[in-house]
């Protein structure tokens, strides 16, 4: 990235992390609530699939779901910033559309990042869940948290009110969840839900993070790649959506 670019992208992301931090609440939400869930999900799980596998399941199936749920935050900066007719100021700064988008979603990944490393210090700390490579489970904690910013990033650049984009990362958050087999192992699931969970993001994200867990290099790899082409296709789609003039088809 050249040196004039790279400043512009630290100052965006600097102003946006104190906007995000003005107002804290529904990130230590989104932090706090998923270890409740893990808390009273994982006797569950435990007893239908066993001792570890069934706390694997309720600390990495509540993981995905939670941060699905939180792709809503880049995505609602966006929106605002349509809203309030901001947008095309922005744009008419020297600051690309990449820059802009890189500065809200720098912020916002560091927080989703934070979330997911609290529920998982409470699995391996509290839970006792085995980790048989953290390097490579960093590293597909990486690659699902690039393809939820690319989602969720797209979906402030098409929502065009609060009501649609609640809407879409609601609805969409949880049929991801429940496609990839964050909530109900797809062993439990009818057939045609698993003939199309390969299409849903949540399921790499749980085999990646399954694999890691294992220490299976090759499918946490295989995962992490398709992740990879879910953050680049909804990434290229914001970028190219941004660039262009759409502050005003968002509306009150």
């Amino acid at each position: 990235m050249p040196h004039d670019a790279a400043l512009r992208t630290t100052a965006l992301v600097r102003h946006n992390t104190l906007l995000l931090l003005r107002e804290p609440g529904p990130l230590l939400s989104r932090i706090i609530l998923p270890l409740a869930f893990v808390a009273m999900l994982r006797p569950l799980y435990v007893a239908a699939q066993g001792g570890r596998a069934g706390t694997a399941q309720a600390v990495m199936g509540t993981l995905v779901t939670f941060s699905l749920l939180a792709m809503g935050t880049v995505g609602a900066s966006l929106l605002t910033e349509r809203l309030w007719h901001t947008w095309e100021r922005l744009r008419a700064t020297p600051a690309r559309p990449a820059e802009l988008l890189l500065g809200k979603a720098l912020p916002v990944m560091a927080a989703m990042l934070a979330q997911q490393a609290v529920i998982l210090a409470f699995g391996i700390l509290v839970l006792g869940m085995p980790v048989a490579d953290p390097p490579l489970l960093a590293l597909a904690l990486l690659a699902w948290t690039a393809a939820l910013l690319g989602m969720g990033a797209a979906l402030g650049v098409l929502a065009r009110s609060f009501g649609e984009l609640s809407a879409g990362y609601d609805i969409g958050g949880m049929l991801l969840s429940g496609l990839g087999g964050a909530l109900v192992p797809l062993a439990a699931m009818p057939h045609w839900v698993r003939a199309i969970a390969p299409a849903s993001p949540g399921y790499w994200g749980i085999s990646a993070l399954r694999a890691a867990l294992h220490g299976s290099t090759g499918e946490t790899l295989r995962a992490c790649a398709l992740l990879g082409a879910f953050a680049l296709v909804f990434g290229a789609l914001a970028a190219l959506r941004a660039g262009r003039g759409w502050s005003r088809s968002a509306k009150f």
